[in-house]
């Protein structure tokens, strides 16, 4: 906008011409599009059914495929100029290698209605049955569709599509009613807790990792690919015998695939996500199961970091920035916690080399994105 704030437009395209209801919340304006006057040349039919019927999992399907990388890397240099305060980020952010945006999810959260699985409806807690599903893998859309869960008010559905594993988790006490094809495993969240032998083997970069049922992982293994691989180059030739510290390590995705000879120490909160380290990672690992902001300090040689969506915060960027480590790599899935995460790293004594943009998740306005900063 003119005074400089930030105007948000539920429904437009870049180019579109349309008529909108707006609401001036004070630092920024906020609004929907009642009506597209005249549509953009990017502007396309929604291909799935499921939007027209009020699901609201997929924001961006009226753009046009080819187009939302570009836009997803803009949304990027406008935070990196706007948080970051980095004048020239445009000539440091490049889009990385196409994904499919279709059939690509393997993790899928759902809420449950009668039994059914269903999407909430845009801006409200009604749930849509769906009849199909674009961005499902066809492992996982087959149980969201036609799986039965009972008394369960929400489901938990994820594969591996390496390995053929499937595994759902209700959100019930048992699994009276539940309804799924044999070979999915079936647990409850009782289940899932306690941990045992609930597992999903996925294999990215040549590595299979087994991911217990309370431990994230990557929604797909093509993007996890793309990461490791960006990650690797990251980290580069930085302190090849040194020590790689992996923060909010998760099950060992980079620990496992670019560590190489350097030795290794892994953070992370998650009791279950630690447990799956120690499997998935070769050698002999050093794993804390810690927040970041609670971990002593530690010396480090480079250092890559995958925090949650909210992104490192201060604490944590002290706590990083103590280590003396020369490079880190750091994984966003928010621009705007890049934005803000960017700043705090350059204040604490590193420059932003590169950021390379990551389309995860194909057909909404989410994005992922591998930084670089050297000290």
């Amino acid at each position: 906008m003119p005074d400089g704030r930030v105007a948000m437009l539920d429904g437009a395209v870049p180019g579109d011409t349309v008529l909108a209801e707006v609401i001036d919340r004070g630092r920024f304006l906020e609004g929907r599009v009642i009506e597209v006057v005249t549509g953009s040349p990017d502007r396309v039919d929604a291909p799935c059914p499921e939007l027209a019927r009020g699901c609201g999992g997929c924001d961006w399907q009226m753009i046009a495929p080819a187009t939302q990388p570009d836009l997803r890397a803009a949304i990027v240099i406008d935070a990196l100029r706007r948080l970051g305060r980095v004048d020239d980020a445009a000539e440091r952010v490049t889009v990385g290698p196409p994904l499919p945006p279709s059939g690509y999810r393997t993790t899928i959260r759902a809420a449950v209605l009668d039994g059914r699985a269903g999407y909430r409806r845009a801006e409200s807690h009604e749930v849509i049955e769906p009849s199909s599903c674009l961005v499902a893998h066809p492992l996982a859309e087959e149980l969201l569709v036609d799986g039965r869960f009972g008394e369960a008010r929400e489901v938990r559905i994820r594969v591996g599509v390496a390995s053929g594993d499937r595994q759902i988790v209700v959100d019930a006490d048992s699994t009276v009613g539940v309804v799924v094809p044999d070979d999915v495993e079936v647990l409850t969240r009782g289940d899932a807790r306690a941990g045992g032998g609930a597992i999903v083997r996925e294999t990215v970069a040549g590595v299979e990792f087994a991911i217990s049922a309370e431990s994230f992982f990557q929604c797909r293994p093509d993007g996890a690919e793309v990461l490791v691989d960006l990650v690797r180059r990251g980290v580069g030739d930085a302190a090849t015998d040194g020590v790689l510290l992996d923060a909010y390590g998760g099950v060992g995705l980079f620990a496992a695939t670019v560590a190489d000879a350097r030795r290794v120490v892994l953070v992370e909160s998650s009791r279950s996500a630690v447990a799956d380290a120690a499997v998935n990672i070769g050698g002999e690992p050093t794993l804390i199961r810690s927040t970041l902001e609670r971990l002593r300090p530690m010396p480090a040689d480079v250092v890559v970091a995958d925090p949650a969506r909210e992104g490192l915060g201060r604490r944590a960027v002290e706590k990083l920035a103590a280590t003396g480590a020369g490079r880190l790599v750091l994984v966003s899935c928010d621009p705007a916690a890049l934005g803000r995460d960017t700043r705090l790293l350059i204040d604490a004594g590193y420059t932003l080399d590169r950021v390379t943009t990551v389309d995860l998740f194909g057909h909404t306005s989410h994005t992922e994105a591998v930084a670089v900063f050297d000290r």
